[in-house]
């Protein structure tokens, strides 16, 4: 077996062995409850959102856990954001947020602004476009309790609608699914194994403020990963789960959105040196690409076909992803995380990555 094959093979091995790990353990967030008397701080930072604001704040008020208050900060938008906000004026406390103070990401600044008027003692961060069925706050409170944890996050199943979405957003999934067993985010207390997603976090809000709450990240863009590392730096537990039938979320809308917001997370998230990181990245990629196109051996190429489809079979069975698009698909995503890590370095280090209209 020549080298080329010998990487591709140990790649590939690795990606199927860990993805069917995945399938079998990887803990979603379920249907178990029990009364609880907390009171859950939904905190939504809401920034040019007057698209998606309306349904999350429905949702949020539509949720059968009934100790709940919520807060959106209208963060500068310049759309109509804040008065969509204003129709619940009745049931949702609205804040202004404030210019971002020097130091602080805009995202970082909304959020520190809303747990300084949280009046509960768990702190619910979501986005704006998360979408939550009503049974959803119950039962992450009683998740993290049963667990015993002082963080739990979500990540969402992911609505994906137009082509570029398709090409583009099952690689989150993908990623976290390949190399992570997630199952050990709780379970290893080495700071290795860490995953969690700003998009749904709930926090024991006093271990959210022993770090020091948003102030201890304010200015980096992946924020969640960094507290994951906190969290486990502390040798506080955590708990990362998939979104299941209860947590849903459409990231993106376009093309040009999708490349912005997986460049933007991509490379920080991973705090690693830019050609390491590069390297590793096309490596990972070439590998899951010659079985297709290198044909020196016809029963090693098929079989990696085979393992390598069989692995994106079973991230897409776990992610609740369209199957048959992802292994239609694989080719080309394969190519794009290869594109997307240039983009991603590149826009980090020459300053150009930015979202929201703000420059990050």
């Amino acid at each position: 077996m020549d080298l080329i094959y010998i990487v591709a093979s140990s790649i590939s091995i690795i990606i199927f062995l860990i993805s069917l790990v995945n399938l079998l353990t990887t803990p979603e967030l379920k249907k178990v409850f029990t009364k609880s008397s907390d009171l859950v701080s939904i905190l939504i930072p809401a920034r040019n959102e007057e698209k998606n604001i309306e349904n999350c704040i429905k949702d949020c008020l539509n949720q059968t856990y009934q100790e709940i208050e919520i807060l959106v900060l209208n963060d500068n938008s310049t759309d109509l954001t804040e008065k969509v906000i204003k129709k619940f004026s009745d049931k949702v406390t609205l804040l202004s947020g404030e210019e971002v103070s020097s130091g602080w990401l805009g995202k970082n600044w909304a959020c520190h602004q809303l747990s300084q008027k949280a009046n509960g003692n768990l702190l619910l961060f979501i986005d704006a476009d998360v979408r939550l069925k009503p049974e959803a706050v119950g039962y992450a409170v009683t998740t993290m309790k049963m667990f015993d944890v002082k963080l739990l996050t979500i990540f969402p199943t992911q609505i994906m609608k137009s082509f570029s979405e398709y090409l583009i957003v099952p690689l989150m999934n993908w990623l976290l699914l390949s190399f992570l067993p997630l199952k050990l985010v709780h379970k290893s207390k080495k700071k290795s194994f860490i995953a969690a997603n700003g998009q749904f976090m709930l926090w024991d809000k006093d271990f959210y403020f022993s770090l020091g709450g948003h102030l201890s990240v304010k200015n980096k863009s992946v924020e969640d990963m960094e507290f994951a590392r906190i969290v486990k730096l502390k040798k506080e537990k955590m708990i990362t789960l998939l979104g299941g039938n209860l947590v849903f979320c459409r990231m993106y809308s376009n093309l040009n959105e999708a490349i912005n917001g997986f460049s933007k997370n991509f490379y920080p998230g991973f705090r690693l040196n830019p050609t390491l990181f590069l390297s590793i990245f096309l490596i990972i990629s070439i590998s899951q690409l010659i079985p297709f196109f290198y044909w020196k051996d016809l029963t090693i190429s098929v079989s990696l076909i085979i393992l390598n489809l069989m692995s994106r079979i079973f991230i897409s069975i776990k992610s609740r992803q369209n199957i048959f698009l992802n292994l239609i698909l694989h080719i080309f995503q394969m190519i794009i995380v290869m594109i997307e890590a240039v983009i991603s370095v590149y826009r980090f280090h020459f300053g150009k990555l930015y979202w929201k209209g703000r420059k990050i």
